[in-house]
Order: structure tokens, then sequence, then C-alpha cells
């Protein structure tokens, strides 16, 4: 066990928290002990003013102990599998039972006695009313073919009411799963902690996504919905199970069941780049067109306006008509340029989460690589829908030329699931360069901290953006 990793765990707010804690549960405690000495003492006085700074120390208890524990209760709460849970409804009512409650034993007051029974029947009624609402329902779901970061998808949801005459009311659809088997700090966290402990922190979380909200299912029927969402990071997403959730009817409990899914692997392809991101980026290139060569072929590049050195027999009318300006037919030389892109020489991110931060889930992204993967993604886009052939190369990942929409989402999610390559290095470059052609162009994406600019500019094969 590693304790100067132990006391990475531990934060400032952490131990102020828990100095705080003690000393105000022990003060209650002595404080309670007190009042009951004067009660016993009959010390009337000291009674009284014991049991007034009682109250002050059960007010500090409730604003500086229960709220953590509470937050962090309802947090391991929400990976368990746990039937029902109380809301902020629920509770108070609680509360108000055992309040009313010992008030009419301790008055024999008929009229609470039946206050208590009116709220134990609602409680109870409620209760059930919720765990009927839940039972045989079942869930499908059909998410699209790719899913791209930080843009809206489509998602067609079905959920099934079985039942044959009770119908189901107010209901919440989740979808959970992991984006990792473990936590990003697996490997600091098992030195730091012993192993007993260190198993349950291990297990990366669980993330909820929520589908939709359904108002109402009839009896014996189905509804089907379609709804949006979106990721906000590239990667994996891996759908363990369903989660249908109601709090019909009070909103005194939160009824949760959990269904059986076939687990599936969603890949979350890199953010596609705005057009403005775009243009800036293949300014670098010099233009967009500059991955394919302009020749005498008969395969359209691109149009551009009218230059007065141009042939007339270029012109293209239509799109002369189209956009009120003369404009010109430029096409693709007969042997076209392979592209490969290779990304690399990029170092650990600036701002890495604390480690009790990655326990919880938050993991550490480079602006920069990100940035590279983006315009990767982009750029193989573009060069499949204009028929080049194309390849990438990140970390472990070194994919053959081809230029099919299949090779497409190859290369897409040798992207989604990169990790930061810590350095780029000649003779990885030249690993990398083996397979190419005298006429391929090999695309470089790297830190401006890499220093590749000045080995790479003397090759003339070789275009290198960075970051």
């Amino acid at each position: 066990m590693d304790v100067r990793l132990l006391l990475k765990l531990v934060s400032k707010q952490d131990l102020r928290n828990f100095a705080v804690g003690i000393v105000v549960v022990t003060g209650g405690l002595a404080l309670a002990g007190l009042t009951l000495y004067a009660h016993e003492a009959h010390e009337s006085r000291l009674a009284g003013i014991a049991a007034g700074l009682s109250l002050v120390f059960i007010l500090l208890i409730l604003l500086f102990v229960i709220p953590p524990l509470a937050k962090k209760a309802s947090r391991e709460a929400s990976q368990l599998n746990l039937p029902f849970e109380f809301t902020l409804g629920g509770s108070v009512m609680a509360v108000l039972i055992i309040v009313v409650g010992f008030s009419a034993w301790n008055t024999g007051n008929n009229l609470l006695f039946i206050v208590l029974s009116v709220m134990l029947a609602a409680s109870t009624v409620g209760f059930a009313a919720g765990w009927l609402t839940l039972r045989k329902l079942d869930i499908r779901l059909r998410f699209p073919e790719s899913i791209y970061a930080a843009e809206p998808f489509p998602i067609t949801l079905e959920v099934s009411n079985r039942k044959w005459f009770l119908p189901a009311f107010s209901i919440v659809a989740e979808v959970r799963g992991k984006e990792r088997e473990t936590i990003a700090a697996a490997d600091e966290v098992s030195e730091a902690l012993p192993n007993f402990i260190a198993k349950r922190l291990l297990a990366a979380p669980h993330t909820n996504l929520t589908l939709d909200h359904i108002t109402y299912i009839p009896p014996h029927d189905s509804v089907q919905r379609q709804t949006s969402q979106s990721f906000a990071a590239r990667g994996r997403f891996r759908i363990t199970d369903f989660e249908l959730s109601t709090g019909f009817p009070f909103g005194f409990f939160r009824h949760r069941r959990r269904l059986a899914a076939n687990e599936a692997d969603i890949l979350i392809f890199p953010r596609r780049m705005t057009r403005r991101e775009e243009d800036e980026l293949f300014s670098s290139l010099g233009s967009r067109e500059a991955l394919k060569t302009r020749g005498s072929g008969d395969d359209l590049l691109f149009l551009r306006n009218y230059e007065a050195a141009d042939d007339i027999r270029r012109i293209d009318w239509k799109a002369t008509a189209r956009t009120q300006n003369i404009m010109v037919r430029e096409f693709a030389a007969e042997t076209d340029a392979r592209v490969k892109i290779l990304i690399g020489g990029f170092g650990p991110a600036a701002n890495v989460p604390a480690l009790r931060e990655r326990i919880a889930g938050k993991t550490a992204h480079h602006p920069e690589f990100e940035a590279a993967i983006s315009f990767a993604a982009t750029l193989l886009t573009n060069l499949e829908s204009a028929g080049v052939e194309f390849s990438v190369s990140v970390g472990d990942a070194d994919l053959l030329l081809g230029s099919s929409k299949a090779h497409l989402f190859s290369c897409l999610s040798a992207l989604a699931l990169a990790e930061t390559p810590k350095s780029i290095e000649p003779r990885w470059l030249e690993i990398r360069m083996a397979d190419t052609g005298p006429n391929d162009v090999i695309v470089v994406l790297t830190s401006a901290r890499s220093g590749i600019d000045a080995a790479s500019a003397a090759h003339s094969r070789l275009k290198t953006i960075t970051f």
C-alpha cells in the first residue's frame, strides 16, 4: 500500500468535513449526556440550556453531516439493483408518519389515529400501484448504424405492456452501460489501497442514458417513440441492461425494474468538424483538392471560377446558370494519389484530473489530440466521398489502404478507440511509410511540441499539420 497515493484520495475539503463531523457528533452526544445528567440531578436550568444547545448541534448535523452522506449514499444506490427508493416527498411522508404516530400513541387522540391511518393507507396504496405498474413490461431499442460524438442521433424506442387489464403510467426508460471495464486510474488505485478495498473501486461505474418518459401505455399494447440522444465524447458504450422506473401515483417511491439486454458495443465515432473548422485546417494542406492531382482524366475533381487562361471548352454551363458565375470543370489525373494519415506525437494532457476524480469516472482529454482525431475523421469522410484510397495509422492500429464505405467505418472505429500516443519517432514514421508508393500523400497530424516539422520538412511527400 502506497501512502502517498492514498493521500491523493483525500482532499482538504474531505478532511475539513471529517473534522467538522467529528466535532459536531461528539458535541451532540456530550450535550445529550449532560441533559440526561441534569434531568436526573433535578437541575432544570442546566437541563434547559443543554437541551437548547443540543438542538443547535442537531441543526449543524443536518447541515454539515447528513447532506454529504446522503449524496454518496444516493450515488451508491444508483449502481445497485434496488427495487425502489424513497423520493424527497416519500422521506417527508415517512417523517410525518413517525411524528403523527408518536403523537397519537402519546396522547391517545382518535383524530390523530385517523390521520395516521389515512397516511399509512396512502403510502401502502402508492407503493402497491407503483410496483404493479412496472410488472410485465418489455423494451426494445434500435440505434442507427453510425453515431458521431456531439451530434444528436435518432433512437427508436418501443415499450410493450403485457398486462391484460392494467395500464402503465409515467414510465421513464433508460439504458445502462459502461464506457470501459475499469476506471482510468486502475493501476494507481491498486497500489494505493489494499486488494479487498481496491476491487470495489476498480470497476468502472455504470452510465445511465435517459431515453424517454412515456406517460401512458394501454393494457396488452405497446408504444413506439422516436427520440434523439447524443454522446459528448468518442469511444465505446457497452450496453449492459435497461432500466424502467416510475413514481406513480403519488411520487413517494421511485420503483425501478431492470431488464436484461443483449450486451452490445456502440462505437461513437469522433466529432465531425464544422465547415469553418474544416476550411481553417484544410488551408494547411493548400486546399481541399491538394490531396488529388489535376489532370486530363474523365473523373470530375471539382468546380471553380473561370480564369482568363482557362479553356472555354471546360466551362460548365449548368453550374454557371445556377451560380450566376462562370464555372470551370477540373478533372482528376488518371492516377490519383493515395492518402495515408499518420497521427502521433502528443504528450500527456495538461489538466489531468485528480486521482479521486478519476475514480469517480472523470478522464483526461487531450484537446490537441482530440482536435487531430476530429480532423482525421473529417478528412477520411471527404476522401471516401471523392473516391480516393486512404488509410490511417494511430497508436498500434495501422490499417491498409481502401476506399469503400466499410473501410471508412473501420478507420473511424480505430479513431474512436485511439489512446493518446505519447511520442512520435523517425523510426515510427519509417515503418508507417514503408508500404507507400512514390505518388502517395502522407499527412502527419501531430502536436506543435513534437518537433516533427523540421524532421519532415525535407520530405516532399509529407504534409504535416500541427495542433
